[in-house]
C-alpha cells in the first residue's frame, strides 16, 4: 500500500476516534431521518439574519449537499441527502457519497473544531455585545416551519466544515449534548413583540437620528425567551462614532420604544427647524435621544410633550407680540414715508417750475409772485399723508381671527405639531416684515437726503428774491447746480457665507498646500526636527521645554536609543558611528506612499540625532535643545490657508500650553487613540484655527527627504498638525460630554466593554 495511503487511512481512523464516529456502528439517532417538508421562500436574503437561539444539538437534523455554500438555497436543498447516506458504507449506490465523506474527514482540522468548541462555550456564558460572531456565518441551519424542525445543510464543496464536525460529535456524545447559539436562516420576524412594517419603521427612525443603517435581530435566550437586540453605530460627537445596543425584553418595551422613536421622527421631519434630536451612549452601552440638553424617555414623554407644548405656547405668543409691534412700527414708517414723498413731490414741482420758468421773461415774473407768497400748507399736506395711507391700508390683507386654544391636560404629538407649524408661519410673517422695515428705513434715509437736497437747492433760490432784480439775475446765469440725488437702495445684502472644513473632503487639498509652503519655507533642519516630535522622544522633549526633567531621564532615554539603533542595524555594538548617515539605502530603490511613486528616504532619527556609540548625555541634550528650537523657528515661518478646527485629547488631565501640542486634523483618529490607551474620563480639545494662524502640519516632506525631487506632495502619512497654543488668544465657546462604547479587544467577540465619559471643550482663535 502506497505511502500516502496509508498515512491518509491513520489520518481518517485518528478523526474517527476524535468524534466517537465508528463507521460499522452508526448510531440509531444518526440513521434516523424525519421528512423535513421545507418550503423555500421566493424572497430572502440569505446573507442578513434576522434570528439567533440557542438550538438543542440533539433536534438538529444534518443533511450534506454536493454544493457550495454561495448556491442557492433551491440547488442546496433539492441536492441534499440525509448524512446516514454518507455514512453508510455498505450500499453501492452511495459508495460515492461516503467517498466524499471520508474526504471531508480527512480535510478538517481538529483544531479548527475545538476553536467552534471554545467559541460555543463562551457563547453559552453571554450573547456577544454585538450578537453576531466572528464564523456565525459557517452555520448552515434552517428552520422548518411545516414539520417544526431544524436542519443542517452542509455543502460538501466548502473546505471548512468545523462546524459540521463540532455538531455530529456532539450528537454522538452519549452525555447530555446541551445547545447550540447560531444564526437561523429562513425566518422572519416573528412578530410577537413588533409587526414586520414596525421592524422596517425602525430601521427608517434609527437611520435618521444616527446615519448608520442598524442591524435588528430576535433573540431567544436558553429558556427560550424573546428579546429584539438592536445594533449599529451612531454619530456622538460630529463624525465620531460609537457602537450602541439596544435590548428589549418585552412587548411593551419593544412597543414603548418604537412610539418613542415614532413619534421623535414625525417631529424631526415635520418641524425640522424646532426639533433636532442628538444620540449619545448610556451606562450599559444603550443608545440615548436628547434634545438641547434634556434626555427624551417614553416613560415621561407626555410630560415632555406637554412641556414643549407650553414652550410653544410662548414662543406663539412672543411671536404675536412682536408681529403687532411692528406691524405698529411699519405703518409709522408707511406714514412717515408718504409725508416725506409728498413734501419731496411739491418740492421737485416747485424746481422743475423755476426751472420752466426761468426760460421766459413773463415766466421769471410768474414764479417769482407766485412763490413768494408764504401759504400754510401743512393742513393740506396732512390730509393728502392720510389718504394714501388709507388706501394703503385698504390693500392690507385682512387679519383672520385668531384660533383659540383650549386648555387640556394632556396634548398630543398631532396637536403638537400644529401648533409648531403655526408657529413657523407666525415666525415667517414676523422676518417679512422685519425685512420691509429695513427696507423701509432705507427708503427713509435715502428720501431724507432727497429732501435736504431739495431744501438746499430751493434756499439757493429763495436767497435770491429779496427783490426782482436780484432774482432777475440770479435766473439769467448758465450754469445752475444739479440736484443731488439720494444713495442707491441696498436691499438683501447677501454677506459672504464662509466655508466649513471638512477633514474628510478638504485635507487633501488642505495637505497639498501645506506640503508647497513647508518644502519651500522650511530647512532641512526644520523638518528633521518636526520629524523628531513624531517619534517617542516626544515626551522627553517636552520636559527639557518646561525644565522638569531629571538628568535620569537623559540617561535612560540615551540607553534606550542606543538599543534601538543596533537592533534597526543602524548602528552595530562595535562601530563608534554610521558610516551610511541617511543613506542607508541607494537612491534607485522605488517605494510608494498611497501608490505614489518616489525614490526618497525615509527620514531617521538616529542620524539626525547623530547617535553613536560615543553620544554622551549632554550632547544627546543639546540635540533635544537644538530640536526644540528648530520647532520654534519652524512655527514662525507656516501658517493655515484656510479655517480649519483641529483635536486633541488627553486622559484624565488638562492641556499645557507650554508643552509641544500636536493636534489631529482628524477628530476620529484622535479620540479612537485615547480611548484605546486611556482612562474612563477623557478631556478632548477643539480648536477652531482661523487662516493665518501659525501651524504646521505633518505632511511628507516631515516623514522624508526630497534629495532626488520626486517626493509626492501632499499629506498622506499623517493627519496630525503643530500648534503653539501659548502664542494664541483662545476663547471657550462650548462646553459639552458624550459617552463611547469601547471593547477591551475589539477582535474578541466575547470581549467586555467600558463606557468612555469625553468632556468636550471647543475654543476659538481670537484674531489679534
Amino acid at each position: 500500500m502506497p505511502k500516502k495511503t496509508v498515512e491518509k487511512n491513520e489520518t481518517i481512523k485518528e478523526k474517527l476516534e476524535y468524534l466517537g464516529l465508528d463507521l460499522d456502528k452508526i448510531p440509531r439517532s444518526i440513521k434516523q431521518y424525519k421528512p423535513l417538508e421545507f418550503r423555500i421562500p421566493k424572497f430572502y436574503d440569505e446573507k442578513q439574519y434576522r434570528q439567533y437561539r440557542y438550538v438543542p444539538i440533539k433536534d438538529i437534523q444534518i443533511l450534506l449537499s454536493p454544493t457550495n455554500r454561495m448556491d442557492e438555497i433551491e440547488e442546496k436543498y433539492k441536492k441534499a441527502s440525509p448524512l446516514a447516506d454518507y455514512l453508510d458504507n455498505k450500499s453501492e449506490e452511495n459508495i460515492i457519497k461516503h467517498t466524499t465523506f471520508l474526504n471531508m474527514l480527512n480535510n478538517f482540522k481538529i483544531e479548527d473544531v475545538e476553536k467552534v468548541e471554545e467559541e460555543q462555550a463562551n457563547l453559552n456564558k453571554k450573547i456577544p455585545f454585538k450578537v453576531k460572531y466572528e464564523n456565525n456565518y459557517l452555520w448552515q441551519i434552517y428552520y422548518s416551519e411545516n414539520t417544526d424542525q431544524y436542519f443542517m445543510l452542509v455543502p460538501t464543496e466548502d473546505s471548512d466544515y468545523s462546524t459540521f464536525f463540532y455538531l455530529l460529535k456532539k450528537q454522538l456524545e452519549k452525555r447530555r449534548t446541551g445547545k447550540v447559539f447560531v444564526p437561523i436562516r429562513n425566518v422572519e420576524y416573528s412578530s410577537e413583540f413588533l409587526k414586520k412594517s414596525e421592524f422596517e419603521d425602525i430601521e427608517n427612525y434609527l437611520w435618521l437620528f444616527t446615519k448608520d443603517w442598524p442591524l435588528i435581530y430576535e433573540v431567544y435566550d436558553k429558556s427560550d425567551n424573546l428579546s429584539i437586540q438592536i445594533v449599529g453605530e451612531t454619530e456622538v460627537y460630529q463624525k465620531i462614532k460609537s457602537p450602541y445596543r439596544i435590548k428589549l425584553e418585552s412587548k411593551e418595551e419593544a412597543n414603548d420604544f418604537y412610539k418613542l422613536l415614532k413619534a421623535m421622527f414625525i417631529l424631526q421631519t415635520e418641524i425640522p427647524h424646532y426639533f433636532e434630536f442628538k444620540t449619545n451612549i448610556g451606562k450599559s452601552g444603550e443608545i440615548e435621544f436628547y434634545i438641547e440638553d434634556r434626555k427624551v424617555e417614553y416613560g415621561n414623554i407626555v410630560e415632555w410633550i406637554n412641556s414643549e407644548y407650553s414652550i410653544g405656547l410662548d414662543k406663539e405668543a412672543e411671536a404675536d407680540e412682536l408681529i403687532s409691534k411692528n406691524n405698529k412700527r411699519l405703518q409709522d414708517l408707511k406714514v412717515e414715508i408718504a409725508a416725506q414723498e409728498i413734501e419731496y413731490l411739491a418740492k421737485e414741482k416747485q424746481i422743475s417750475t423755476f426751472l420752466e420758468c426761468k426760460k421766459t421773461f413773463f415766466g421769471k415774473f410768474k414764479y417769482y409772485f407766485k412763490y413768494s407768497k408764504k401759504k400754510n400748507k401743512n393742513k393740506m399736506k396732512n390730509q393728502e399723508v392720510e389718504e394714501k395711507v388709507d388706501i394703503e391700508d385698504e390693500e392690507e390683507l385682512e387679519e383672520l381671527p385668531k384660533r383659540r386654544r383650549t386648555k387640556k391636560e394632556n396634548y398630543n404629538i398631532e396637536e403638537l405639531v400644529a401648533l409648531y407649524k403655526e408657529i413657523d408661519e407666525k415666525e415667517t410673517e414676523l422676518k417679512n416684515i422685519m425685512m420691509d422695515i429695513n427696507s423701509l428705513k432705507l427708503k427713509n434715509k435715502n428720501m431724507q437726503k432727497k429732501i435736504e437736497n431739495a431744501t438746499a437747492y430751493i434756499a439757493e433760490i429763495d436767497s435770491h428774491k429779496k427783490s426782482i432784480f436780484e432774482f432777475w439775475k440770479y435766473s439769467n446765469k448758465d450754469e445752475m447746480s444739479s440736484l443731488p440725488e439720494g444713495e442707491e437702495e441696498e436691499v438683501n445684502i447677501i454677506k459672504k457665507i464662509a466655508k466649513t472644513f471638512d477633514y474628510e473632503e478638504d485635507l487633501e487639498n488642505l495637505g497639498k498646500t501645506m506640503d508647497k509652503m513647508q518644502r519651500k519655507n522650511l530647512s532641512k533642519e526644520e523638518t528633521d526636527s518636526l520629524y523628531i516630535t513624531t517619534t517617542n522622544l516626544l515626551p522627553l522633549l517636552n520636559k527639557i521645554k518646561i525644565n522638569e526633567f531629571q538628568p535620569k531621564d537623559i540617561e535612560n532615554s540615551l540607553k534606550e536609543i542606543k538599543k534601538e539603533a543596533v537592533e534597526a542595524k543602524t548602528l552595530s555594538e562595535k562601530e563608534e558611528f554610521d558610516i551610511f548617515g541617511g543613506m542607508f539605502q541607494d537612491n534607485r530603490k522605488v517605494s510608494k506612499i498611497k501608490n505614489k511613486k518616489h525614490r526618497e528616504l525615509p527620514k531617521d532619527k538616529f542620524n539626525i540625532l547623530e547617535i553613536s556609540k560615543n553620544t554622551k548625555q549632554i550632547g544627546f541634550k543639546m540635540s533635544l535643545e537644538n530640536v526644540i528650537t528648530n520647532v520654534k523657528e519652524a512655527l514662525t515661518k507656516v501658517v493655515v490657508p484656510e479655517d480649519v478646527p483641529v483635536y486633541k485629547a488627553i486622559v484624565d488631565d488638562k492641556i499645557d500650553d507650554r508643552k509641544i501640542n500636536i493636534f489631529d486634523i482628524n477628530p476620529e483618529h484622535e479620540i479612537s487613540e485615547a480611548i484605546k490607551n486611556g482612562d474612563n474620563k477623557i478631556n478632548f480639545y477643539k480648536i477652531n484655527l482661523k487662516e493665518g494662524t501659525n501651524a504646521v502640519s505633518y505632511t511628507n516632506c516631515i516623514f522624508y527627504d526630497n534629495q532626488n525631487k520626486t517626493l509626492p506632495v501632499g499629506q498622506d502619512l499623517s493627519t496630525k498638525i503643530l500648534v503653539d497654543i501659548s502664542k494664541l488668544d483662545l476663547t471657550l465657546k462650548a462646553k459639552t460630554k458624550f459617552k463611547m462604547v469601547e471593547f477591551e479587544d475589539e477582535h474578541d467577540d466575547f470581549s467586555k466593554i467600558e463606557i468612555k465619559t469625553v468632556n468636550v471643550f471647543e475654543f476659538d482663535v481670537e484674531k489679534s
